[in-house]
């Protein structure tokens, strides 16, 4: 298995901390709205990773979080709470909020089919772990405290730029109209690990600490579950590209520094997805969510195919024509998978072939395009019959999850079905040996039955009208 990793900008073997067994962390949603599309382009990307993994074989332990307190507007430890923010727009309780759009975020998730963690924590959840964390970095003199909030001393952290490849000199004051300026800091690049009342008052979720009222500050949510839950050492971390720096930079710094050790050992980053103005966001344009494509005639997996066509490192640009080539080209390929013939014996060796292949093509850097490429090869090959070809397909799905096996919208019974496909194979050999008159009765006869034929390069696929 060979993965990018962002730590050494490199493509490198996959070797996990244990043998067969994966640990694996991915930055969930801050659940102030709805997700967009492009934040939902990485949480596939995450889970091709995770199913793949475990179509090799690994035992994957996967955590994810809800931010449901402590991200600001900025990165930068300035601006307002996310969270109040989206309160404020509805006239909801932070609490009510939350529940709204994490119910929201899940079914979005059960759409795309993809596999929910089977660990899930709140943020809100975990706060005496990051006060133990805090404590014992400001003990251990990573960090220290300034007008009553508790700040990351990144001086005292080990290559702090090594994740993001940053040159110190850019994030100095004044040179980007982006980095803000806090005096109650030592360096301009320190985070807060736990912000007090007296910074953001109108705060509503806060807790009690040995520094004073107030929460945690965004970054160490990520350390504090992922320790609590992952231990110590931990395998993967995953997440956007916009994640690498500050957020995935300060993890490394607070969890080494409370940890004394190298954390995590491979970090996997999702581009952007971008629409004609450049990147995707809530405030940018159209608010492109799951539910206006569903509005829009789009199911969310003609989303997921038009994400598969583009390596996950590989920016993608989204339009409306893109998104109408990929929902034509899925609804063609179940047409031709769910039209073989699955009444024949299975050939075991051919299956194992093309799963070997297959597996090549997800260990390549989880080139998901090349996978898909896999399916059509399968529909082409003549070599093996129409049984093994739907097994196979059906075993690919497991990890590529666009239900091409799955009969969506054919409400017909398994004998219609097996009548239907033995005609096709009669028809088949009738234009063999060229007695097209039977050819055309068959597909009358089908016809009449609100069956359509339709002949391809690929063989002969059905419609039910």
């Amino acid at each position: 298995m060979k993965l990018y990793n962002t730590l050494s900008k490199e493509i490198e073997e996959f070797v996990p901390n244990e043998k067969g067994k994966v640990k694996m962390y991915t930055c969930g949603p801050t659940v102030y709205n709805y997700a967009h599309v492009g934040n939902l382009r990485t949480y596939i990307f995450e889970d091709i990773l995770q199913k793949g993994l475990e179509y090799l074989g690994y035992e994957v332990i996967r955590v994810m979080n809800i931010t449901d307190v402590g991200h600001l507007t900025s990165d930068g430890d300035v601006g307002e709470d996310k969270m109040i923010k989206g309160a404020e727009r509805e006239g909801k309780t932070v609490y009510e909020i939350a529940e709204f759009y994490t119910k929201a975020f899940l079914q979005d998730m059960k759409d795309l089919n993809i596999k929910i963690p089977k660990i899930i924590e709140k943020a809100s959840d975990h706060i005496d772990t990051y006060i133990k964390m805090i404590q014992k970095m400001l003990d251990d003199g990573f960090a220290y405290i300034s007008n009553g909030n508790v700040y990351f001393d990144i001086s005292k952290a080990k290559d702090y730029y090594k994740l993001s490849g940053k040159n110190p000199d850019d994030l100095l004051i004044g040179v980007r109209n982006t980095v803000s300026q806090d005096m109650a800091k030592r360096n301009p690049a320190d985070f807060v690990l736990w912000f007090t009342v007296s910074k953001f008052e109108n705060q509503i979720m806060k807790w009690d600490s040995p520094w004073g009222v107030g929460y945690p500050g965004w970054h160490i949510e990520c350390s504090g579950i992922s320790y609590e839950m992952l231990g110590e050492y931990l395998d993967i971390h995953c997440g956007g590209v916009d994640n690498i720096f500050p957020h995935h930079t300060n993890e490394i710094a607070q969890s080494e520094a409370y940890l004394g050790h190298k954390w995590c050992n491979y970090w996997c980053h999702g581009a952007h997805l971008n629409d004609k103005s450049g990147k995707m966001s809530k405030s940018n344009g159209e608010f492109l969510t799951l539910s206006l494509l569903k509005e829009k005639g789009y199911s969310p997996l003609d989303y997921r195919y038009f994400c598969l066509n583009s390596h996950y490192r590989n920016s993608l640009i989204f339009n409306y024509e893109s998104l109408d080539i990929a929902k034509n080209a899925l609804t063609k390929l179940r047409k031709k998978v769910l039209a073989l013939n699955k009444l024949e014996k299975v050939e075991e060796k051919e299956k194992q072939k093309y799963i070997t292949e297959f597996k090549k093509s997800f260990e390549n850097d989880i080139n998901t395009s090349l996978m898909l490429t896999k399916v059509y090869d399968i529909l082409k090959d003549t070599t093996i019959n129409e049984t093994t070809k739907f097994e196979i397909i059906k075993d690919f799905d497991k990890v590529l999850s666009l239900d091409l096996t799955k009969e969506n919208n054919i409400n017909i019974s398994d004998e219609f079905k097996a009548e239907i496909l033995q005609k096709i194979a009669e028809r088949k050999v009738a234009k063999e040996n060229k007695n097209f008159k039977e050819a055309d009765a068959i597909r009358d006869e089908l016809l009449k039955k609100g069956v359509k034929l339709i002949d391809g390069v690929d063989g002969t696929t059905y419609e039910i009208l």
